[in-house]
């Protein structure tokens, strides 16, 4: 199956083109293009080929994108989700309808986690399927000792839940680190017990993240959930809620429900120990072998497509 994918990025890439394994940033929309050896297509300016599937992810900052325009060059389109399955609800009521319409006249929703299916089905959507996250190391190795200190996934605003991962990294009492991603608030500087790492690449990401021991994210947001992938990549357990592919799998003994902070408290408390800390670890190194690699994600492709 000849496959490409159309997204805003794809303008910003250069557009309509395969690219590099080594990618600075390659993130996993574009893992997901490299594994399927896809180009990376602009949702305007159409490349001179044609597709047998064109995975269209709807940019959330404007959702003004015609699939019909897409089918120009593609036998059949699929929507990819982008950000958590509620998001469009917060666009005006003209273009929640707009947004709606466009999912319905997809050959199929592409969703991020087991817990998007039945939402998407709900909408109406007929054939709603799992892509699961990828990142694809191209060099890059998983660390090869013991690191120090805690990564918080987010920042300090209820899309990341930053907070509520602060109060939980706090019972561990080693210190704290945190990226700065484009929703930090300016007073986040004035706490005085996170070191707020500057901004990164994806690639200069993954190595500074395996210099540390146990990431916190308690993000209520459910998406793509790289960050507990990416902690998965270096056997870092992560402290997580569920609801989230990546945390449910690769991550089961530091999972708890939304909104338990004690019993994250708990989880937390329980990763002093060096036999629970070992275990979690085992356990993950294991289940990203198994789930997250390149090799596994293509034969889970392979099974959600027949």
């Amino acid at each position: 199956m000849k496959v490409g994918f159309f997204s805003e990025i794809g303008d910003s890439v250069g557009g309509n083109k395969k690219l590099s394994r080594a990618h600075r940033n390659a993130r996993t929309d574009l893992a997901w293009c490299m594994a399927l050896d896809a180009p990376l297509c602009s949702l305007t300016n159409l490349p001179n080929e044609k597709f047998d599937l064109g995975i269209v992810i709807i940019p959330k900052n404007n959702p003004n994108v015609d699939l019909n325009h897409i089918r120009k060059v593609c036998d059949k389109v699929a929507i990819m989700q982008e950000g958590p399955h509620w998001f469009f609800q917060d666009y005006t009521v003209e273009w929640q309808f707009h947004y709606y319409n466009t999912l319905v006249d997809a050959d199929w929703i592409y969703c991020h986690n087991e817990s998007d299916v039945n939402y998407f089905l709900g909408l109406g959507c007929k054939d709603v399927r799992v892509m699961r996250s990828l990142m694809i190391p191209a060099g890059l190795r998983p660390r090869s000792e013991l690191g120090d200190g805690i990564m918080i996934g987010g920042n300090f605003v209820s899309w990341y839940g930053g907070f509520d991962s602060y109060m939980v990294a706090r019972e561990i009492g080693s210190s704290m680190s945190a990226p700065s991603m484009g929703r930090k608030q300016d007073q986040e500087s004035m706490i005085e017990d996170i070191n707020y790492l500057p901004y990164m690449t994806w690639r200069e990401w993954i190595k500074t993240l395996g210099q540390y021991n146990i990431g916190v994210h308690l993000m209520r947001t459910h998406a793509a959930g790289t960050f507990a992938m990416n902690c998965g990549f270096h056997g870092i357990p992560c402290i997580g809620y569920k609801g989230l592919d990546t945390q449910e799998i690769l991550h089961p003994l530091t999972t708890v429900e939304i909104g338990d902070l004690d019993g994250a408290k708990e989880v937390a408390i329980k990763l002093r120990s060096d036999r629970f800390y070992k275990l979690c670890s085992d356990t993950i190194k294991k289940r990203f072998e198994q789930n997250y690699t390149e090799k596994a994600w293509l034969k889970d492709w392979e099974t959600r497509h027949g």
